[in-house]
């Protein structure tokens, strides 16, 4: 009989150790800014939490009192904690690589740039460092300056990360190399040149991994010398890397903040977790051929997302995420006793 509870005990911490623990962060209800979106950003953050759910990972949304009530209606208490963060896309100004997460500095661009831009970066990632040094979670720290969005890893030991981080810096590709493999353990480190120069210049908007060594980039059939130096620059920097194209019907047409541009189209802002993608829709005919295009290339199980509501921020599916797993995935749950 003992033998028995060890097993089931063993089999219960195994299926909770493979929950990803995705964090949304609501806009604030007095924040101008987001004053047009709310309603938008709201229905997409209650249908993706709905399908974290059903799917079997954990979610969190952060936000204030105010919107609180409208999140537990639909949600429950269990998924909506009163901490409200001072911008949605929590994924730029929290701890990247989620099995040895780092927290780098948030960059001025992610605030809209300039002198003003890196005041009001640092305030928003104070915000989100004192939460977490409240709640116990555990990171290594760093002052070289990155966002979240640019910072693409496999989780063993491979990452995408763009030329930018070496202007931020004032650094070199080979010491950017070295400082970045003693942080994090990595092996190998790809720079590549973003597709859109100026602004935020994410990788998570060009690339994505969706196995060890494997990423999906966007094709670029209208700019063939960008799509050819692309695929030169990882494979420099990932020499074993397998890299497949995915159809990329971008669409900036319409765009909130000119700043930041559109991410309608680009599947690659897609949530990658072990188990599971949380792949992003965008309400078009390519959506089934992307849908069809990832399920071919990964045994994980993969979930649409419908993003068409708040691509045009410039963000979406991976970019509103959060990830933790681990200690710090449970640290942060018994801190809100969930």
């Amino acid at each position: 009989m003992l033998r028995i509870i060890i097993a089931v005990l063993m089999m219960m911490t195994t299926l909770t150790t493979k929950a990803e623990l995705i964090v949304l962060a609501s806009p604030q209800s007095n924040d101008p800014y987001y004053a047009e979106m709310v309603d938008q950003i709201f229905d997409f953050h209650v249908s993706y939490a709905k399908k974290i759910i059903q799917h079997g990972d954990q979610v969190l949304i952060l936000t204030d009192q105010y919107l609180y009530n409208d999140y537990v209606k639909v949600l429950g208490k269990d998924h909506v904690v009163i901490a409200p963060m001072q911008d949605i896309w929590i994924r730029d100004f929290s701890s990247s690589n989620p099995n040895t997460p780092v927290l780098f500095r948030y960059t001025a661009a992610g605030q809209g740039g300039g002198k003003k831009g890196q005041v009001n970066s640092d305030a928003v990632q104070s915000k989100f460092k004192q939460l977490t040094q409240r709640a116990g979670l555990k990171f290594h720290y760093s002052n070289l300056l990155n966002d979240g969005g640019n910072w693409v890893d496999d989780g063993v030991g491979h990452v995408v990360v763009s030329t930018k981080f070496l202007t931020d810096n004032k650094i070199s590709e080979d010491s950017a190399r070295k400082k970045l493999k003693a942080l994090t353990g990595l092996k190998q480190i790809a720079f590549i040149d973003a597709d859109e120069q100026g602004g935020l210049e994410h990788a998570d908007g060009v690339v994505s991994f969706i196995g060890d060594n494997t990423l999906v980039i966007n094709s670029y059939p209208e700019d063939a010398t960008y799509s050819q130096k692309l695929k030169a620059d990882l494979k420099r920097g990932l020499p074993d890397v397998k890299i497949i194209e995915i159809v990329t019907p971008y669409d900036g047409s319409q765009i909130y903040d000119q700043k930041f541009g559109s991410a309608c189209g680009l599947y690659t802002n897609m949530l990658v977790t072990p188990q599971r993608i949380y792949f992003p829709q965008f309400g078009i005919k390519e959506d089934s051929i992307a849908l069809q295009q990832i399920r071919a290339l990964t045994k994980r199980e993969v979930i649409p997302i419908q993003s068409n509501n708040v691509c045009h921020m410039g963000g979406g599916v991976r970019c509103m995420s959060w990830q933790l797993r681990g200690e710090n995935a449970q640290t942060l749950l018994q801190y809100f006793k969930r």
